[in-house]
């Protein structure tokens, strides 16, 4: 099997690409199995003839072995709070998948087949958000995960929740029989925390998309000048992410008439010899800086990208299989620092960029600082009509809200399990509050967008003429989805539609 990328990750999980697993990559994990089974047969194995945890001090009889495994999973299956989406879901299959088929584990091939299965059909695992520590892996999570397999608990097909047993039945799927170590093979590791963070980064990658097209679509409404995002300025800070954003804005405003050139204002004569100018001759840092606060965020994003495919890609159980010198390595392979960090530093980024996109939205709605549009962006009368007044206070308080979710997890450990886990990652619950802060943000961003387009219908007919070609198709867009305020009416419909357009598609 290749690298498992984001993309690869994309294909198969939202676009139902099927999964293949070729001859050589399923013999290496038989050959894995064949030589673990041999290996342990006369020497103490943890979580094949031990017990778990601190319970790894006491042998476990021959003829218990097996009972063993499915113990520990139906023991474990503990989960509690939602369900994870079935998008998720599918990537915290892959995502375990993916670790099997590296040859390391030592698990039995009808694992590798039963979740290929599973992915493959479209049965989604009932896996519940709350449960994990992120050390030992992500335990709670994945004996669910392991529960579905063989026959038991709840799956869902096509978003419906059915018993596993009865969807087995009716796709003539029988119920995984585990062998040696496969119970603790399936839950001892960081693939449920590095599944959520693998559609973290690609719904996050898209919000960005939203936070230039923004960005670029109020620079132009305003009139701003256009050296804040141009080459020479932005060059001179050796960011790669800040200067991606600012050729990215230059792109987008390529056609656009309504931004000013530097130039025009050191030509008016006029303008020069007030003592108070008219025209303002810097905008506001919500404005002009956003090469300088996305920039960031886009390199937190790619080093995040590199940590998770990482993961991805990498054996994060225990113990590890080394066939090449014939042994067996216990270690912390499942501890999830690493997707725990980088969780947190998305969280804390996307909650960067909510704010951005909140100050943004109070810049159009306040006429007292965009000196353009009416106060927020009333078209009724004023006074009797409030425009975006109440929609304000909706992305203000999400905003807010990423900003208590941005506090991290990673250093948050509490011993537990006693005392064997006495540092742990919490790299779920830090995976889980990132999916929360993407989930605020995008709605954050929707309520923008709606303001936006609101500002393009206020502009006069010249000044719609001269916007970017990207802009009248942007606002075509949102208006197929959202109308012009203009009568006091309910819009947290419109809001709940353009959320979802704008989290499942780019412009």
């Amino acid at each position: 099997m290749n690298k498992l990328t984001l993309d690869i990750v994309f294909r198969h999980v939202f676009e139902g690409k099927k999964l293949e697993i070729d001859q050589e990559t399923h013999k290496n994990v038989e050959e894995s199995f064949t030589f673990l089974d041999s290996f342990s047969r006369d020497k103490i194995i943890y979580g094949i003839n031990t017990g778990f945890g601190p319970m790894a001090q006491f042998r476990i009889e021959p003829d218990e072995l097996n009972q063993l495994q499915y113990n520990l999973i139906r023991s474990h299956s503990s989960g509690t709070g939602k369900a994870l989406e079935t998008p998720y879901a599918r990537s915290v299959v892959l995502a375990r998948l993916n670790n099997f088929l590296q040859g390391n584990s030592g698990i039995s091939a009808g694992v590798v087949d039963q979740l290929q299965i599973f992915l493959n059909k479209g049965i989604t695992p009932e896996i519940f958000e709350h449960g994990s520590v992120g050390a030992s892996g992500d335990l709670v999570q994945l004996s669910h995960l392991a529960l579905n397999l063989i026959g038991e608990g709840h799956v869902y097909i096509d978003g419906e929740r059915r018993e596993t047993a009865e969807v087995f039945k009716e796709f003539n799927i029988k119920p995984l029989a585990l062998n040696l170590r496969d119970g603790l093979g399936l839950i001892n590791g960081t693939s449920c925390m590095t599944g959520i963070a693998s559609l973290n980064l690609i719904y996050a990658k898209r919000l960005v998309t939203h936070a230039i097209t923004a960005s670029a679509i109020i620079n132009e409404i305003v009139e701003s000048f256009d050296d804040s995002f141009s080459k020479e300025l932005n060059q001179v800070k050796l960011h790669r992410g800040q200067n991606y954003i600012a050729r990215k804005m230059r792109e987008y405003l390529s056609d656009s008439r309504l931004i000013r050139k530097r130039d025009e204002l050191f030509k008016d004569d006029a303008e020069i010899q007030r003592v108070e100018f008219k025209k303002k001759i810097q905008e506001y840092y919500s404005i002009r800086c956003v090469p300088q606060i996305l920039g960031p965020i886009v390199d937190t994003l790619d080093y995040a990208k590199e940590v998770v495919e990482n993961e991805l890609n990498s054996t994060n159980d225990n113990p590890i299989v080394n066939i090449e010198v014939e042994n067996v390595f216990h270690g912390g392979n499942f501890h999830g620092d690493y997707i725990s960090l980088e969780m947190d530093k998305v969280k804390i980024a996307l909650t960067k960029l909510s704010m951005l996109m909140e100050r943004q939205l109070n810049f159009l709605l306040n006429h007292n600082l965009n000196n353009v549009f009416p106060p927020f962006l009333n078209a009724g009368k004023l006074g009797l009509n409030f425009g975006f007044q109440g929609i304000q206070y909706t992305a203000t308080s999400t905003t807010a809200e990423n900003q208590a979710l941005s506090n991290s997890m990673y250093v948050h450990s509490i011993p537990n399990n006693n005392d064997n886990q006495d540092i742990v990652s919490m790299g779920t619950n830090s995976a889980i509050m990132a999916k929360q802060v993407l989930e605020n943000s995008f709605q954050v961003m929707s309520v923008h967008l709606m303001a936006i387009c609101q500002g393009i219908d206020l502009l006069d007919e010249t000044a719609k003429e001269k916007l970017s070609s990207k802009t009248k198709k942007v606002h075509q867009d949102i208006r197929k989805i959202a109308s012009f305020v203009e009568d006091d009416l309910s819009q947290s419909e419109a809001i709940g539609k353009v959320t979802e357009y704008i989290k499942e598609n780019n412009f």
